[in-house]
Protein backbone atom coordinates (compact mmCIF):
# COMPACT_ATOMS: atom_id res chain seq x y z
CA UNK A 1 0.00 0.00 0.00
CA UNK A 2 1.29 3.44 -0.92
CA UNK A 3 2.03 5.74 2.02
CA UNK A 4 3.35 9.14 2.96
CA UNK A 5 5.59 8.26 5.85
CA UNK A 6 3.45 6.80 8.64
CA UNK A 7 0.20 7.80 6.93
CA UNK A 8 -1.67 5.73 4.32
CA UNK A 9 -1.90 7.57 0.99
CA UNK A 10 -5.63 6.79 1.01
CA UNK A 11 -5.99 9.28 3.88
CA UNK A 12 -4.92 12.12 1.58
CA UNK A 13 -6.24 13.89 -1.50
CA UNK A 14 -3.81 14.75 -4.31
CA UNK A 15 -4.36 18.30 -5.49
CA UNK A 16 -2.52 21.63 -5.79
CA UNK A 17 -2.31 24.65 -3.55
CA UNK A 18 -5.10 26.26 -5.55
CA UNK A 19 -7.68 23.89 -4.08
CA UNK A 20 -10.69 25.77 -2.73
CA UNK A 21 -11.80 23.32 -0.06
CA UNK A 22 -8.52 22.11 1.51
CA UNK A 23 -8.33 22.30 5.30
CA UNK A 24 -4.63 23.26 5.28
CA UNK A 25 -3.74 26.75 6.46
CA UNK A 26 -4.01 29.23 3.54
CA UNK A 27 -0.39 30.33 3.98
CA UNK A 28 0.79 26.77 3.28
CA UNK A 29 -1.38 26.49 0.19
CA UNK A 30 -0.04 29.81 -1.15
CA UNK A 31 3.49 28.41 -1.37
CA UNK A 32 2.28 25.37 -3.32
CA UNK A 33 -0.30 27.01 -5.58
CA UNK A 34 1.44 25.61 -8.68
CA UNK A 35 2.74 22.38 -7.15
CA UNK A 36 1.30 18.89 -6.74
CA UNK A 37 0.63 18.23 -3.07
CA UNK A 38 -1.29 15.76 -0.94
CA UNK A 39 -3.55 17.21 1.76
CA UNK A 40 -5.34 15.29 4.53
CA UNK A 41 -8.73 14.01 3.41
CA UNK A 42 -11.87 15.33 5.13
CA UNK A 43 -12.19 13.82 8.60
CA UNK A 44 -8.47 13.22 9.12
CA UNK A 45 -7.03 14.80 12.29
CA UNK A 46 -4.99 17.89 11.45
CA UNK A 47 -2.00 19.32 13.26
CA UNK A 48 -2.94 22.56 14.97
CA UNK A 49 -1.07 25.68 16.02
CA UNK A 50 -1.39 28.49 18.54
CA UNK A 51 -1.55 31.76 16.57
CA UNK A 52 -0.11 33.93 19.33
CA UNK A 53 2.65 31.70 20.69
CA UNK A 54 6.28 31.28 19.70
CA UNK A 55 7.42 27.93 18.36
CA UNK A 56 8.88 26.72 21.66
CA UNK A 57 5.87 27.96 23.64
CA UNK A 58 3.47 26.25 21.25
CA UNK A 59 5.36 22.94 21.34
CA UNK A 60 5.68 23.06 25.13
CA UNK A 61 1.94 23.65 25.59
CA UNK A 62 1.07 20.89 23.10
CA UNK A 63 3.55 18.45 24.64
CA UNK A 64 2.13 19.02 28.13
CA UNK A 65 -1.39 18.13 26.97
CA UNK A 66 -0.77 15.35 24.43
CA UNK A 67 -0.14 11.69 25.21
CA UNK A 68 2.70 10.16 23.21
CA UNK A 69 1.30 8.35 20.19
CA UNK A 70 -2.29 9.42 20.86
CA UNK A 71 -2.43 12.32 18.40
CA UNK A 72 -2.16 11.43 14.71
CA UNK A 73 -1.63 15.11 13.89
CA UNK A 74 -1.53 14.89 10.09
CA UNK A 75 0.80 17.43 8.43
CA UNK A 76 -0.81 20.40 6.63
CA UNK A 77 0.41 18.92 3.33
CA UNK A 78 2.95 16.61 1.72
CA UNK A 79 4.86 17.96 -1.27
CA UNK A 80 4.70 15.32 -4.01
CA UNK A 81 5.90 17.43 -6.94
CA UNK A 82 4.28 15.07 -9.45
CA UNK A 83 0.82 13.53 -9.81
CA UNK A 84 1.90 10.09 -11.08
CA UNK A 85 4.26 7.28 -10.09
CA UNK A 86 5.63 4.43 -12.19
CA UNK A 87 7.45 1.52 -10.56
CA UNK A 88 9.58 -1.42 -11.65
CA UNK A 89 10.67 0.16 -14.94
CA UNK A 90 14.03 0.20 -16.65
CA UNK A 91 15.85 2.90 -18.59
CA UNK A 92 16.92 2.21 -22.15
CA UNK A 93 20.60 2.34 -23.01
CA UNK A 94 20.25 5.73 -24.68
CA UNK A 95 18.11 7.11 -21.86
CA UNK A 96 15.18 7.96 -24.14
CA UNK A 97 12.71 5.23 -23.22
CA UNK A 98 11.25 3.45 -20.21
CA UNK A 99 11.02 -0.34 -20.33
CA UNK A 100 8.29 -1.98 -18.28
CA UNK A 101 5.99 -4.98 -18.08
CA UNK A 102 3.39 -2.99 -19.99
CA UNK A 103 5.77 -2.22 -22.86
CA UNK A 104 8.01 0.61 -23.99
CA UNK A 105 7.19 4.31 -23.67
CA UNK A 106 9.11 7.45 -24.55
CA UNK A 107 10.81 9.34 -21.73
CA UNK A 108 11.23 13.08 -21.37
CA UNK A 109 12.65 15.08 -18.47
CA UNK A 110 10.96 17.84 -16.50
CA UNK A 111 12.24 21.31 -17.46
CA UNK A 112 15.51 22.40 -15.92
CA UNK A 113 15.26 25.45 -13.65
CA UNK A 114 17.15 28.51 -14.92
CA UNK A 115 19.43 28.75 -11.85
CA UNK A 116 20.22 25.02 -11.79
CA UNK A 117 23.78 24.92 -13.11
CA UNK A 118 24.06 21.17 -13.71
CA UNK A 119 21.83 18.53 -15.20
CA UNK A 120 21.14 14.91 -16.09
CA UNK A 121 23.68 13.73 -18.68
CA UNK A 122 25.29 10.60 -20.12
CA UNK A 123 26.78 9.66 -16.75
CA UNK A 124 23.26 9.75 -15.28
CA UNK A 125 21.99 7.42 -18.00
CA UNK A 126 24.85 5.00 -17.33
CA UNK A 127 24.09 5.03 -13.59
CA UNK A 128 20.34 4.39 -13.88
CA UNK A 129 20.45 2.05 -16.88
CA UNK A 130 19.97 -1.66 -16.26
CA UNK A 131 18.41 -1.40 -12.78
CA UNK A 132 14.76 -1.24 -11.63
CA UNK A 133 13.52 2.30 -11.08
CA UNK A 134 10.68 4.21 -9.50
CA UNK A 135 9.87 7.51 -11.22
CA UNK A 136 7.58 10.40 -10.34
CA UNK A 137 6.20 12.53 -13.14
CA UNK A 138 3.23 12.63 -15.52
CA UNK A 139 2.10 11.33 -18.90
CA UNK A 140 2.00 13.82 -21.75
CA UNK A 141 1.56 13.23 -25.48
CA UNK A 142 2.27 9.52 -25.17
CA UNK A 143 5.50 9.99 -23.20
CA UNK A 144 6.30 9.94 -19.50
CA UNK A 145 7.80 13.20 -18.24
CA UNK A 146 10.09 12.28 -15.33
CA UNK A 147 10.65 14.64 -12.42
CA UNK A 148 12.14 12.15 -9.93
CA UNK A 149 14.46 9.16 -10.40
CA UNK A 150 14.86 6.55 -7.68
CA UNK A 151 16.77 3.21 -7.76
CA UNK A 152 14.54 0.53 -6.23
CA UNK A 153 17.66 -1.40 -5.20
CA UNK A 154 18.26 1.28 -2.55
CA UNK A 155 16.53 -0.73 0.18
CA UNK A 156 17.21 -2.20 3.62
CA UNK A 157 18.23 -5.86 3.90
CA UNK A 158 16.52 -8.02 6.51
CA UNK A 159 19.79 -8.44 8.40
CA UNK A 160 22.56 -6.00 7.58
CA UNK A 161 26.17 -6.72 8.44
CA UNK A 162 27.11 -5.60 11.95
CA UNK A 163 29.47 -2.65 12.38
CA UNK A 164 31.05 -2.23 15.85
CA UNK A 165 30.68 1.45 16.68
CA UNK A 166 31.25 3.35 19.90
CA UNK A 167 28.31 5.45 21.10
CA UNK A 168 30.36 8.62 20.66
CA UNK A 169 29.94 11.53 18.22
CA UNK A 170 33.56 11.14 17.11
CA UNK A 171 32.87 7.57 15.99
CA UNK A 172 30.02 8.72 13.75
CA UNK A 173 32.13 11.58 12.40
CA UNK A 174 34.88 9.11 11.49
CA UNK A 175 32.32 6.86 9.82
CA UNK A 176 31.05 9.78 7.74
CA UNK A 177 34.54 10.66 6.58
CA UNK A 178 35.73 7.08 6.21
CA UNK A 179 35.48 6.99 2.42
CA UNK A 180 36.86 9.33 -0.26
CA UNK A 181 34.54 12.33 -0.66
CA UNK A 182 32.29 10.81 1.97
CA UNK A 183 31.40 7.96 -0.40
CA UNK A 184 29.97 10.28 -3.08
CA UNK A 185 31.11 7.86 -5.81
CA UNK A 186 30.73 4.70 -3.74
CA UNK A 187 27.95 2.10 -3.56
CA UNK A 188 24.74 2.21 -1.58
CA UNK A 189 25.48 0.46 1.72
CA UNK A 190 23.64 -0.49 4.92
CA UNK A 191 25.26 -1.51 8.22
CA UNK A 192 23.75 -2.31 11.62
CA UNK A 193 25.34 -0.70 14.67
CA UNK A 194 22.90 -2.12 17.25
CA UNK A 195 20.24 -4.81 17.18
CA UNK A 196 17.99 -5.84 20.07
CA UNK A 197 18.61 -9.46 21.16
CA UNK A 198 15.96 -11.67 19.57
CA UNK A 199 15.12 -9.14 16.85
CA UNK A 200 13.82 -10.64 13.61
CA UNK A 201 15.61 -7.92 11.66
CA UNK A 202 14.06 -5.37 9.33
CA UNK A 203 10.46 -6.25 8.49
CA UNK A 204 7.97 -4.66 6.03
CA UNK A 205 5.56 -2.36 7.83
CA UNK A 206 7.92 -1.78 10.74
CA UNK A 207 7.73 1.86 11.97
CA UNK A 208 10.86 3.97 12.22
CA UNK A 209 12.32 7.37 12.80
CA UNK A 210 15.62 8.57 11.49
CA UNK A 211 18.20 11.26 10.79
CA UNK A 212 19.01 12.52 7.28
CA UNK A 213 22.36 14.19 6.61
CA UNK A 214 23.39 15.55 3.23
CA UNK A 215 27.01 16.43 2.52
CA UNK A 216 28.86 19.43 1.17
CA UNK A 217 28.22 20.54 -2.39
CA UNK A 218 31.17 20.64 -4.76
CA UNK A 219 30.04 23.76 -6.64
CA UNK A 220 28.56 26.07 -4.00
CA UNK A 221 30.79 27.65 -1.36
CA UNK A 222 27.78 28.51 0.79
CA UNK A 223 26.85 24.82 1.10
CA UNK A 224 29.84 23.13 2.75
CA UNK A 225 27.91 22.54 5.98
CA UNK A 226 25.42 20.22 4.28
CA UNK A 227 21.77 19.81 5.21
CA UNK A 228 19.90 18.00 7.98
CA UNK A 229 16.39 16.65 8.53
CA UNK A 230 14.43 14.25 10.74
CA UNK A 231 12.24 11.64 9.10
CA UNK A 232 9.55 9.11 10.00
CA UNK A 233 7.88 6.26 8.15
CA UNK A 234 7.63 2.52 7.91
CA UNK A 235 9.65 -0.06 6.04
CA UNK A 236 8.21 -0.79 2.62
CA UNK A 237 7.98 -4.06 0.70
CA UNK A 238 11.39 -5.71 0.26
CA UNK A 239 12.93 -3.11 2.59
CA UNK A 240 11.92 -0.10 0.46
CA UNK A 241 12.72 3.34 1.88
CA UNK A 242 11.30 5.60 -0.83
CA UNK A 243 8.00 6.53 0.89
CA UNK A 244 9.48 7.70 4.19
CA UNK A 245 8.62 11.30 5.06
CA UNK A 246 11.52 13.75 5.34
CA UNK A 247 10.78 16.96 7.28
CA UNK A 248 12.70 19.41 5.12
CA UNK A 249 13.23 23.04 6.13
CA UNK A 250 14.55 25.72 3.77
CA UNK A 251 14.06 29.46 3.82
CA UNK A 252 10.63 30.51 2.57
CA UNK A 253 11.71 34.08 1.85
CA UNK A 254 13.91 33.34 -1.19
CA UNK A 255 13.42 31.37 -4.40
CA UNK A 256 15.81 28.41 -4.15
CA UNK A 257 17.93 27.77 -7.23
CA UNK A 258 16.86 24.14 -6.79
CA UNK A 259 13.16 24.95 -6.56
CA UNK A 260 12.99 23.67 -2.98
CA UNK A 261 10.05 24.66 -0.81
CA UNK A 262 10.11 23.68 2.85
CA UNK A 263 7.72 20.77 3.42
CA UNK A 264 7.31 17.18 4.50
CA UNK A 265 8.38 15.31 1.36
CA UNK A 266 8.72 11.62 0.38
CA UNK A 267 12.32 10.45 0.59
CA UNK A 268 12.60 9.56 -3.10
CA UNK A 269 11.43 13.06 -4.01
CA UNK A 270 13.70 14.69 -1.42
CA UNK A 271 16.75 12.91 -2.84
CA UNK A 272 15.86 12.18 -6.46
CA UNK A 273 13.94 15.20 -7.86
CA UNK A 274 15.88 16.31 -10.96
CA UNK A 275 16.04 19.93 -9.78
CA UNK A 276 15.68 19.85 -6.00
CA UNK A 277 16.85 16.33 -5.11
CA UNK A 278 19.77 16.37 -2.69
CA UNK A 279 21.31 13.24 -4.22
CA UNK A 280 22.08 15.19 -7.40
CA UNK A 281 24.21 17.62 -5.38
CA UNK A 282 26.06 15.59 -2.76
CA UNK A 283 26.34 12.26 -0.91
CA UNK A 284 23.93 11.51 1.93
CA UNK A 285 23.82 9.42 5.10
CA UNK A 286 20.91 8.07 7.11
CA UNK A 287 20.72 6.84 10.67
CA UNK A 288 17.59 4.71 10.86
CA UNK A 289 16.02 3.48 14.10
CA UNK A 290 13.45 0.74 13.47
CA UNK A 291 10.82 0.50 16.20
CA UNK A 292 8.62 -2.15 17.80
CA UNK A 293 5.84 0.43 18.18
CA UNK A 294 5.09 3.60 16.20
CA UNK A 295 4.14 5.87 19.13
CA UNK A 296 7.30 8.00 19.35
CA UNK A 297 7.54 8.38 15.57
CA UNK A 298 3.85 9.38 15.41
CA UNK A 299 4.40 11.92 18.19
CA UNK A 300 7.44 13.39 16.47
CA UNK A 301 5.64 13.73 13.13
CA UNK A 302 2.62 15.33 14.80
CA UNK A 303 4.92 17.90 16.39
CA UNK A 304 6.39 18.71 12.99
CA UNK A 305 2.88 19.33 11.70
CA UNK A 306 2.57 22.15 14.24
CA UNK A 307 6.03 23.45 13.32
CA UNK A 308 5.13 23.65 9.63
CA UNK A 309 1.89 25.48 10.40
CA UNK A 310 3.83 28.08 12.35
CA UNK A 311 6.54 28.28 9.69
CA UNK A 312 4.17 28.81 6.75
CA UNK A 313 2.29 31.46 8.78
CA UNK A 314 5.57 33.30 9.47
CA UNK A 315 5.20 32.95 13.23
CA UNK A 316 8.93 32.36 13.07
CA UNK A 317 11.37 32.83 10.22
CA UNK A 318 14.22 30.76 8.83
CA UNK A 319 17.46 32.28 10.11
CA UNK A 320 20.81 30.78 9.19
CA UNK A 321 22.27 30.83 12.71
CA UNK A 322 19.25 30.59 15.01
CA UNK A 323 16.67 28.67 12.99
CA UNK A 324 18.15 26.81 10.04
CA UNK A 325 17.26 23.25 8.99
CA UNK A 326 19.29 21.84 11.88
CA UNK A 327 18.15 24.30 14.53
CA UNK A 328 14.46 23.82 13.76
CA UNK A 329 14.82 20.03 13.83
CA UNK A 330 16.84 19.89 17.06
CA UNK A 331 14.58 22.43 18.76
CA UNK A 332 11.55 20.27 17.92
CA UNK A 333 13.19 17.11 19.28
CA UNK A 334 14.25 18.85 22.49
CA UNK A 335 10.75 20.29 22.96
CA UNK A 336 9.41 16.73 23.04
CA UNK A 337 11.84 15.79 25.81
CA UNK A 338 14.68 14.28 23.78
CA UNK A 339 17.65 15.75 25.66
CA UNK A 340 19.93 16.07 22.65
CA UNK A 341 23.43 16.87 24.00
CA UNK A 342 24.59 20.40 23.23
CA UNK A 343 28.09 21.38 22.09
CA UNK A 344 27.70 25.05 22.90
CA UNK A 345 29.03 27.98 20.93
CA UNK A 346 32.33 27.77 19.14
CA UNK A 347 33.97 30.89 20.64
CA UNK A 348 32.28 33.72 22.50
CA UNK A 349 35.58 35.60 22.87
CA UNK A 350 36.27 35.51 19.12
CA UNK A 351 32.69 36.57 18.46
CA UNK A 352 32.83 39.53 20.86
CA UNK A 353 36.17 40.83 19.61
CA UNK A 354 35.53 39.97 15.98
CA UNK A 355 32.17 41.71 15.57
CA UNK A 356 33.49 45.28 15.35
CA UNK A 357 36.65 44.25 13.51
CA UNK A 358 34.76 42.39 10.77
CA UNK A 359 32.13 45.12 10.52
CA UNK A 360 34.90 47.72 10.09
CA UNK A 361 36.96 45.64 7.65
CA UNK A 362 34.05 44.74 5.37
CA UNK A 363 32.09 47.95 5.96
CA UNK A 364 29.14 45.75 6.87
CA UNK A 365 27.51 45.55 10.27
CA UNK A 366 25.34 42.72 8.94
CA UNK A 367 28.42 40.55 8.29
CA UNK A 368 29.80 41.27 11.75
CA UNK A 369 26.48 40.36 13.34
CA UNK A 370 26.19 37.16 11.29
CA UNK A 371 29.68 36.08 12.39
CA UNK A 372 28.75 36.73 16.03
CA UNK A 373 25.56 34.66 15.81
CA UNK A 374 27.34 31.77 14.08
CA UNK A 375 30.18 31.60 16.62
CA UNK A 376 27.87 31.76 19.65
CA UNK A 377 25.15 29.34 18.51
CA UNK A 378 25.04 25.81 19.93
CA UNK A 379 26.86 23.85 17.25
CA UNK A 380 24.37 20.99 17.60
CA UNK A 381 21.71 23.42 16.35
CA UNK A 382 23.96 25.05 13.75
CA UNK A 383 25.93 22.37 11.91
CA UNK A 384 24.10 19.40 10.30
CA UNK A 385 27.04 17.05 10.84
CA UNK A 386 27.22 17.96 14.54
CA UNK A 387 23.50 17.29 15.00
CA UNK A 388 23.78 13.96 13.16
CA UNK A 389 26.72 12.85 15.31
CA UNK A 390 25.27 13.99 18.65
CA UNK A 391 21.76 12.65 18.03
CA UNK A 392 23.05 9.42 16.54
CA UNK A 393 25.42 8.76 19.44
CA UNK A 394 22.65 9.59 21.90
CA UNK A 395 20.29 7.10 20.21
CA UNK A 396 22.96 4.44 20.56
CA UNK A 397 23.37 5.23 24.26
CA UNK A 398 19.59 5.07 24.77
CA UNK A 399 19.51 1.69 23.02
CA UNK A 400 22.36 0.32 25.13
CA UNK A 401 21.05 1.73 28.41
CA UNK A 402 24.06 4.05 28.69
CA UNK A 403 22.40 7.47 28.55
CA UNK A 404 23.80 8.44 31.95
CA UNK A 405 20.88 10.74 32.82
CA UNK A 406 17.32 10.61 34.07
CA UNK A 407 15.12 9.94 31.06
CA UNK A 408 11.90 11.78 30.29
CA UNK A 409 8.79 9.99 29.04
CA UNK A 410 9.60 10.42 25.34
CA UNK A 411 13.14 9.10 25.83
CA UNK A 412 11.97 6.13 27.94
CA UNK A 413 9.42 5.07 25.35
CA UNK A 414 11.87 5.58 22.51
CA UNK A 415 14.46 3.44 24.30
CA UNK A 416 11.85 0.73 24.99
CA UNK A 417 10.69 0.69 21.37
CA UNK A 418 14.07 0.61 19.60
CA UNK A 419 14.59 -2.60 17.66
CA UNK A 420 17.62 -1.84 15.49
CA UNK A 421 19.83 1.10 14.52
CA UNK A 422 21.17 1.18 10.98
CA UNK A 423 23.63 3.41 9.16
CA UNK A 424 23.01 3.94 5.46
CA UNK A 425 25.30 5.49 2.83
CA UNK A 426 23.73 6.94 -0.29
CA UNK A 427 26.02 7.99 -3.15
CA UNK A 428 25.61 11.14 -5.19
CA UNK A 429 23.74 10.60 -8.46
CA UNK A 430 26.12 11.25 -11.39
CA UNK A 431 25.38 14.26 -13.60
CA UNK A 432 27.27 17.25 -15.00
CA UNK A 433 27.49 18.58 -11.41
CA UNK A 434 30.76 18.53 -9.44
CA UNK A 435 31.13 15.78 -6.85
CA UNK A 436 30.25 16.63 -3.26
CA UNK A 437 32.00 15.65 -0.03
CA UNK A 438 31.44 15.13 3.69
CA UNK A 439 30.10 18.21 5.52
CA UNK A 440 32.11 20.51 7.79
CA UNK A 441 31.51 20.68 11.56
CA UNK A 442 32.92 24.07 12.54
CA UNK A 443 34.11 27.40 11.17
CA UNK A 444 37.75 26.27 10.97
CA UNK A 445 36.70 23.36 8.75
CA UNK A 446 34.51 25.71 6.74
CA UNK A 447 37.23 28.28 6.05
CA UNK A 448 39.60 25.50 4.98
CA UNK A 449 37.16 24.55 2.20
CA UNK A 450 36.82 28.10 0.86
CA UNK A 451 39.07 29.30 -1.99
CA UNK A 452 41.58 31.81 -0.63
CA UNK A 453 40.70 34.28 -3.36
CA UNK A 454 37.17 35.58 -2.71
CA UNK A 455 36.73 36.09 -6.44
CA UNK A 456 37.04 32.33 -6.93
CA UNK A 457 34.25 31.48 -4.50
CA UNK A 458 31.11 30.06 -6.06
CA UNK A 459 27.94 31.64 -4.68
CA UNK A 460 24.53 31.36 -6.31
CA UNK A 461 22.43 34.52 -5.88
CA UNK A 462 18.72 33.82 -5.51
CA UNK A 463 15.76 36.19 -5.84
CA UNK A 464 13.51 37.01 -2.87
CA UNK A 465 10.04 35.53 -2.38
CA UNK A 466 7.94 38.27 -0.73
CA UNK A 467 5.22 37.00 1.60
CA UNK A 468 1.80 38.61 0.94
CA UNK A 469 0.83 41.13 3.59
CA UNK A 470 -2.76 39.89 3.57
CA UNK A 471 -1.59 36.45 4.75
CA UNK A 472 0.16 37.82 7.83
CA UNK A 473 -1.67 37.33 11.10
CA UNK A 474 -1.44 40.32 13.49
CA UNK A 475 -1.62 37.87 16.40
CA UNK A 476 1.69 36.27 15.44
CA UNK A 477 4.39 36.94 18.06
CA UNK A 478 7.36 39.13 17.23
CA UNK A 479 10.71 37.41 16.76
CA UNK A 480 13.04 37.88 19.75
CA UNK A 481 16.26 39.88 19.16
CA UNK A 482 19.34 38.02 17.95
CA UNK A 483 22.30 37.61 20.28
CA UNK A 484 24.19 39.92 17.94
CA UNK A 485 21.62 42.66 18.55
CA UNK A 486 22.54 42.63 22.23
CA UNK A 487 26.24 42.53 21.30
CA UNK A 488 25.89 45.59 19.06
CA UNK A 489 24.05 47.42 21.84
CA UNK A 490 26.79 46.49 24.32
CA UNK A 491 29.55 47.67 21.96
CA UNK A 492 27.62 50.89 21.35
CA UNK A 493 27.50 51.51 25.10
CA UNK A 494 31.24 50.82 25.37
CA UNK A 495 31.99 53.26 22.54
CA UNK A 496 29.72 55.92 24.01
CA UNK A 497 31.35 55.51 27.41
CA UNK A 498 34.80 55.76 25.83
CA UNK A 499 33.85 58.89 23.89
CA UNK A 500 32.40 60.49 27.01
CA UNK A 501 35.58 59.68 28.92
CA UNK A 502 37.73 61.19 26.17
CA UNK A 503 35.51 64.26 25.98
CA UNK A 504 35.66 64.70 29.74
CA UNK A 505 39.45 64.60 29.70
CA UNK A 506 39.61 67.05 26.82
CA UNK A 507 37.35 69.50 28.69
CA UNK A 508 39.10 69.08 32.03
Amino acid sequence: MSAYGLFPAAHFVVTSGRCADCASVPQALWYFRDETIAVPAPGMPLAGFAPDLSLTEDLAAWQANTAIGADAGYPPLVWLGSPEVVRHVGLSEDGRQLLGADGVRDLRLTPRLPLNRAWFDGSSVAFFHDQPLKLRGWHEDGAFVARTFWPESFALPVRAAMLPLAAEPAALRDWLRGRPQGGARGPFAVESVWRRPGSAGVQPGQPLLGLMLNGAQGDDDEAHSGHFALMTGSVGAAGAIDDWLVNNFYTLDAESEKGIIAAPVPLDNYLGDLNSGQAWYRPSWLLVATLREARTAVHLQAAFGRVYNQFYRHQFAYQHARANCTGISVTTARALGWQVPARGGESWLTAILGLPLLAWRDRSLAKGKAMFDYLTEDRTRLYPAAAFAEMGADLLRLARGEAGRDLGEFERRLADDLDEILLVRLPQFPSSRAWGDSPVEDSVDYRARLPQDPAQRQIIPVPPRPFPAELRDPRAPKEPPLRSDYAVAAWAMVLIAALLLILRRLLA
